[in-house]
This record gives C-alpha cells, structure tokens and sequence, in this order.
C-alpha cells in the first residue's frame, strides 16, 4: 500500500497537516489536491481547533500544480481553505524552500504564516500564460501595489521581502518554521474557541473581499455538496421507482 500523500496528525487539539510528495518536491497531483481538501475537511468536523500545513523534504513546500497529473477531479480550488473546503477554525502554514504558484494559493488562504530563511515565493502565471484567479484576493490581504508587482511580474520574494510586505508572520532560522508555527497554533488551541472562530468567520465574511475565481469557487462548492449528495441520489432513485423521495439532508 501506498503512503499517503497528504499526512494528519494530532495532538492536544492541534492538527499539522503535511505534503508528503518530497520526492516531487510536493507538486499538486489529483491524488494530494484530493487527500488535502479531505484533511481540511478532517480539522472542520474534529476536535482539533487549529492547525499547521506544512511540507515534508527540505526543498520545498510545493512547486504547485503537478504538470503531468494537474488535479481536475477534485480541481486545485477544491482544497483550498475557506473556498473549497469551509474551515472556521485557523490554519498556519508553515513554508521553507519553494513555494510556487497554487501552492502560494494556500499560504495566501491561511490565516498565519510562518517561513524560514530558505523561502522562495513566486507566482509565474502571466510568465507562462496561464491563469486560475485565485491569486486576485491578495490585494485584499497586502498592500495593492506589493500585490499587483507579486501578481503580475513573477518575482521571487525571499522570506525576508515576504515578510516586509505582509505574506508572513514571521521570519526563522533555516529549519525552524514548524516549531515556530506550532508555538503560535499553542496559543490559539489554548484560546477560546468560539471566540477564535467568530473572529475568523467575521473577517472572512466582513474584511476580506474575494476575487472572481474565489467567489466562483465558494459557489461552485455549494452545488457540488448538492450533485454528490445522498439527498441527490435518492431523489434519482425516487423519480424512476414513481415514488416520494425520502431526502434526509445529506
């Protein structure tokens, strides 16, 4: 049997939640978009209250999307935290090496971020011609203007510049980010919980305002919940046998 591509573990109510394709420096596959988006969906319905997304290799967080398995069932929008999958609860990322990409996506969509002296941000889209949107949301997160140089001209920001802008939290020695990450994911587990997440609800509904793609995304969830329904299959099954669908809300 193979390993998993995405690991969860947990204790005294933190999750980190780690890539585990070192050996393809993390790139997004199908198979890792699918098993991330059900770790997130694990920390959603668990009584872990916050949780660290992290990498395993020293290379890399994630390279983004795998060029030669591109995840399209689920499709890259399905993992990402508060647009694929509803979390109320906080997630930390915590970034060494390269971070490209989609795989940005996912530092942008957290809540912390934590990244140690070998970090390496870029996103590349308009250098390659290709675009999923869901990087737009981050003029709403940083400086408009750091955004748009970061957005549109694909250059490398080191840990440091990440920092001085607003992409992360804090800066670590080389090989210090999870423990960094975890000290921060300590106060928050130890925090009130229905405090930290109305704080988190409130800023997601009320402050951060959401790019095309993200917002296509958020509703594009909703009806993908409803057509992999059980609600949905029974109604199938209820109009060929003649019959009144017995729907239970699943």
């Amino acid at each position: 049997m193979s390993e998993p591509v995405v690991t969860y573990t947990s204790k005294d109510h933190v999750a980190t939640i780690t890539l585990n394709r070192p050996e393809k420096m993390n790139a997004l596959s199908n198979g890792l978009v699918a098993e991330l988006r059900q770790a997130f969906q694990r920390l959603q319905d668990s009584d872990d209250r916050v949780a660290v997304l992290t990498s395993a290799g020293d290379r890399a967080f994630s390279v983004g999307a795998d060029l030669k398995d591109p995840p399209r069932d689920p499709e890259l929008w399905e993992c990402m935290p508060g647009v694929g999958v509803m979390l109320d609860k906080p997630v930390i990322a915590a970034v060494h090496g390269y971070c490209v990409g989609g795989a940005f996506c996912l530092v942008e969509f957290a809540d912390l971020a934590i990244a140690d002296e070998t970090a390496d941000f870029f996103y590349p889209e308009a250098q390659i011609g290709f675009c999923g949107g869901l990087i737009a949301g981050l003029a709403a997160r940083i400086n408009h203007k750091h955004a748009m140089e970061f957005m549109l001209t694909g250059v490398h920001y080191k840990a440091q510049r990440a920092y001085e802008v607003g992409l992360v939290n804090k800066v670590t020695p080389k090989g210090e980010h999870i423990a960094a990450a975890h000290e921060y994911a300590r106060i928050l587990a130890d925090s009130a919980p229905l405090v930290v997440r109305a704080l988190k609800r409130f800023t997601r509904d009320v402050v951060v305002a959401r790019g095309p793609s993200e917002l296509a995304g958020l509703a594009r969830n909703e009806l993908l919940a409803i057509s992999r329904s059980e609600d949905q299959q029974e109604g199938g099954r209820a109009f060929r046998e003649k019959r009144k669908p017995n729907f239970q809300g699943r």
